[in-house]
Parts: C-alpha cells; structure tokens; sequence
C-alpha cells in the first residue's frame, strides 16, 4: 500500500496541537531509534484550522522534552485534496476525529486508509481513544504521552514486521 517506497504516516487530532504533533513526534524518534528514517514520512495536521502555523501546546512540548521527545512541528488543517494522495496511513486519536476524516473521503480506498489509533493500544486495554488534554492538567498530559507511545510503538511494530497494516 505505500507510495512512493516510504511508508508515509499522517496523525490527525482536532487542531494539531497537543495529540497529533505528538505522536508525530514520538513516531519519529522510535523510527529514527531503530534506523528507519529513510523509510518513512511522518507528519501530522488537525481537522479544524485554529492554530495553523503554531507550535505544539507548550504543556505538550514540556511533557515531551521531559520523555525526551522535541515536538517542534508547525499546525497545520488536513487537507482532503492532497493528504489522501500523499499519505498511506491516516491515523486519528478518537472517534471524532475518525468521522471527520473518513467523511472527507471520496472513495472506499480512502475511507480504508483512515485507521484510529486505539487499535494499537495494547498497554491500555479498553481505552477506546487518545483523549484530548487541552483542558486538562498535567495527568492528563501524561496519559496522552503514554498512549500515545503505546500506539505509535506497536503502529510501527506492526509496519515493519508485515510492510502492511489491515
């Protein structure tokens, strides 16, 4: 399914700055950790367009440095038109998200490439999403990071193990 040779991944949150940037981040450095880098293409953009052009929440980024992650990405809006030709894997934090996406879709092989990131929680068993911590404090920050490292780790896991994902 990829394009191009890399496997290209695109996160997706509502506004592209705490979740997506994120696990943009965290998917990055595991796939630089492991010397894959020239075989992947990670982004990430967010459904509404809020906070273009803003760096990640500073909570977000203060979470992460303290992980050891730099989450520097600029927010960006998905763009429908482009982000289903350019990317293999859309990956979204929660069911929101999913819908928001999968409507954007023109075709079923589209649709097919929006997955959710709860399908790769396996440290956290019965949690159904990736919640939002905007309005939270710093609990919520971490449950966030470690979902999302629960996810991003058994994501790549699974893509480099089959080179595919179903």
């Amino acid at each position: 399914m990829t394009k191009k040779g890399k496997i290209r991944i695109l996160f997706i949150c509502l506004g592209n700055i705490c979740r997506s940037p994120a696990a943009h981040g965290v998917m990055q450095h595991l796939v630089d950790e492991n010397g894959l880098t020239s075989q992947f293409e990670i982004d990430s953009a967010g459904v509404g367009n809020w906070h273009v052009g803003q760096l990640p929440d500073a909570r977000m980024r203060q979470h992460g440095r303290a992980r050891g992650y730099i989450f520097n990405h600029h927010a960006r809006q998905f763009d429908a038109a482009t982000d289903f030709q350019r990317f293999d894997y859309i990956v979204t934090m929660d069911e929101e998200n999913y819908h928001n996406i999968t409507s954007m879709a023109h075709t079923e092989s589209e649709r097919a490439q929006v997955i959710r990131m709860s399908q790769y929680l396996k440290a956290h068993p019965g949690a159904t999403s990736v919640p939002d911590p905007y309005y939270g404090g710093d609990a919520d920050f971490k449950l966030a990071l470690d979902l999302i490292e629960d996810g991003c780790s058994n994501l790549l896991n699974a893509l480099t193990c089959t080179n595919s994902i179903s």
